[in-house]
């Protein structure tokens, strides 16, 4: 474990909870006195909005497939690159991806654009990443070998589907038909290059609706996290303390020996009651080390 400088990596896809596991670590960092280097995964595209355009359709036209989970629309060596320098001295380079022309009014950049890269806060105090390849392992890069606290957020294939059709068909315009097309052209680099990435996690969360999504391609509502429970899996159950997660957590349960189950509404509540120590001792180590 790099105790000088601890990254913190939470991977997974759309419709994970990101905004939850957000919410969670700013509480868990503002009350352990914590200032991350926050890294966005979309930062590691390899394309902007209109060269990804361009280049998915140069590789259809080659009978090829082109998407963000896989490799090729992603720079995982300068991701493994600043995990590296900054587990070995916190420091490296950093951008942003504008998905927004709120985002982009700062930098005077429109969205599918980014900014420059520009070198990261000397004075941080840990690494936090979030989005798709976290935990990435290539036959050419080990993004995990430095990430000292793994986390895979993840919702079951299905209700993942469900949030993106409706979320591509409400805010892009997309054609329900169209959607499902790109689900099914992004399926092999999913299989491949993401799921992986759940068996190195040190924790996952999966948020598993209590509804039926059984066909998802005709939901019309996404379950809510009131109709979810999340399963909490260990990879290491030494890890944890579950006698003091099923008392802080009501309505909680174990189904197997490194397994919780919580509500779904408690996800975030239950992010920060087992993850809260794991910082902490972290930074206690960072601060023995001076």
């Amino acid at each position: 474990m790099s105790v000088a400088h601890p990254i913190v990596a939470v991977t997974g896809s759309s419709g994970a909870g990101t905004s939850t596991v957000k919410h969670a670590f700013s509480d868990m960092f503002r009350r352990e006195g914590i200032k991350p280097v926050v890294i966005e995964g979309d930062s590691f595209h390899r394309y902007d909005r209109q060269a990804m355009k361009e280049k998915v359709a140069e590789y259809e036209e080659q009978g090829k497939v082109l998407t963000h989970f896989g490799p090729e629309a992603n720079e995982l060596d300068k991701l493994e690159a600043l995990f590296r320098e900054y587990s070995e001295h916190g420091t490296g380079k950093k951008r942003l991806y504008i998905h927004s022309e709120e985002e982009g009014e700062p930098y005077g950049q429109a969205p599918g654009t980014f900014t420059p890269w520009e070198p990261i806060d000397p004075d941080s105090h840990l690494l936090f990443y979030e989005g798709l390849h976290g935990g990435a392992v290539t036959d050419q890069v080990n993004v995990a070998q430095y990430v000292d606290l793994l986390v895979g957020v993840v919702p079951v294939v299905n209700l993942e589907w469900i949030q993106k059709i409706h979320r591509d068909c409400l805010n892009r315009g997309y054609s329900s038909e169209a959607v499902v097309q790109i689900i099914l052209k992004r399926m092999p680099d999913y299989v491949h290059y993401i799921c992986p990435q759940f068996s190195r996690a040190h924790i996952n969360f999966q948020r598993v609706p209590l509804v039926d999504t059984s066909n998802p391609f005709i939901a019309r509502d996404i379950p809510t996290p009131d109709e979810s429970n999340v399963v909490i899996r260990f990879r290491d159950p030494h890890m944890a303390d579950f006698p003091y997660y099923l008392n802080m957590l009501k309505a909680s349960f174990m189904s197997r020996s490194n397994t919780l189950v919580v509500p779904g509404g408690k996800m975030g509540l239950a992010m920060e009651i087992v993850l809260t120590p794991i910082i902490h001792d972290m930074m206690e180590k960072k601060r023995a080390r001076g």
